[in-house]
């Protein structure tokens, strides 16, 4: 789940990361009379995306007027998707140098990475092209925590600021990526300003939605994925189900399953049509499954592969024959079904709909291509 910068922020402050001040505005008037509060201020967009700068999302303001002005242009935008409803206004800083500093999941070293650059203010992926000697990568044993030590040994040179003043800062960035289970936490720029303070000007934060559950009142901060009517009809129903562009539906067990269909759909020249995670709940709700893959109206086939280790396949077609009777698809449909009870399931679905399966994963994925062709 991702957060817009004024709900990542106060997760910096609760670990001492500064940030600078500033309120919510809704309309161009709150916003005027926030900056009369501050003086010389940011009118900064509110969406869960970056490249607002880019895209005309923030402005610098020296009166109250301007920034009401700023605010009223601003709020009724959409960036990259998101409608503008608010903007954060925030007092100006004197800056004398942007640096970068990040901590995200990294699949890499299966754990916590530190990121870090002299270099602020761009994207990361600018810097890592431009000034890869620039930019520190710390790997960090989630086991062990912190190693302050190591960070240091590792910082790339730069005159900006005292060394253990930046490692005290990413200290304290991780411990608030640890207390909030975040995937991602980035301060770009981390700004240090003309006294020599740091501070955090900007706050990009995702909360692993693993720990939504548990993060109950975090979570209520932020900004949930926006749906599509047939993902959030899914999502009450339990499914993690992604509507996508293609024609070819898939129903797998398994998120690992499905995402292999998926590119064995595109590896032969189509294009799926959803992502949905099933796993073992075939059996008992096999119809619902089969309801929401046919719901889209753009699917013109129907992939359908299981593969069974602990849970029985033939329990998993029992399921989606029941399904059948109900649903009764009208688009052709084809069955890979391999591990336990493989064959007592293909002589379920040779038997009760008349469909022979296919003994290669990839013959059906090329059928089931072939027939939206």
């Amino acid at each position: 789940m991702n957060f817009e910068e004024h709900a990542g922020k106060p997760l910096l402050r609760g670990v001492g990361l500064e940030t600078p001040t500033g309120g919510l505005a809704v309309d161009a008037v709150a916003a005027a009379h926030l900056a009369a509060e501050l003086g010389p201020c940011v009118v900064k967009a509110q969406v869960p995306t970056g490249k607002r700068g880019k895209a005309g999302g923030i402005a610098l303001a020296q009166t109250a007027e301007a920034a009401g002005a700023a605010a009223d242009r601003i709020i009724g935008m959409s960036i990259a998707g998101h409608p503008v409803e608010k903007v954060l206004v925030e007092a100006q800083v004197p800056i004398a140098r942007e640096l970068y500093a990040a901590v995200l999941n990294d699949s890499d070293s299966k754990g916590p990475l530190i990121l870090y650059s002299p270099e602020g203010g761009m994207d990361i992926e600018e810097i890592a092209v431009s000034h890869p000697d620039r930019l520190m990568r710390v790997a960090v044993d989630i086991r062990h925590g912190f190693d302050a030590a190591s960070v240091l040994d590792q910082l790339p040179v730069s005159d900006a600021v005292d060394d253990d003043a930046i490692v005290d800062a990413l200290g304290r960035l991780y411990q608030a990526y640890i207390d909030n289970d975040a995937e991602l936490l980035e301060i770009n720029p981390l700004v240090v300003t003309n006294d020599g303070k740091l501070l955090a000007l900007d706050c990009k934060f995702t909360l692993d939605d693993s720990a939504i559950k548990r993060r109950i009142e975090l979570a209520e901060r932020g900004t949930p994925d926006k749906l599509t009517s047939l993902e959030a009809e899914a999502k009450e129903i339990g499914f993690k189900y992604i509507e996508l562009d293609g024609n070819v539906g898939i129903l797998a067990n398994g998120a690992g399953l499905t995402m292999t269909s998926m590119d064995a759909v595109r590896h032969y020249g189509g294009t799926p049509a959803n992502f949905l995670e099933i796993g073992g709940e075939a059996y008992s709700l096999g119809k619902e499954a089969l309801e929401t893959v046919l719901a889209n109206p753009n699917v013109k086939s129907l992939l359908i592969n299981f593969c069974g280790a602990f849970a029985r396949t033939d329990v998993m077609v029992e399921g989606i024959l029941k399904g059948w009777e109900v649903v009764k698809p009208d688009v052709p449909v084809f069955f890979t079904i391999h591990g336990t009870g493989e064959e007592e399931a293909n002589a379920m679905v040779r038997d009760q709909l008349g469909i022979e399966p296919f003994d290669v994963m990839d013959d059906a994925v090329k059928a089931a291509v072939e027939a939206v062709q």
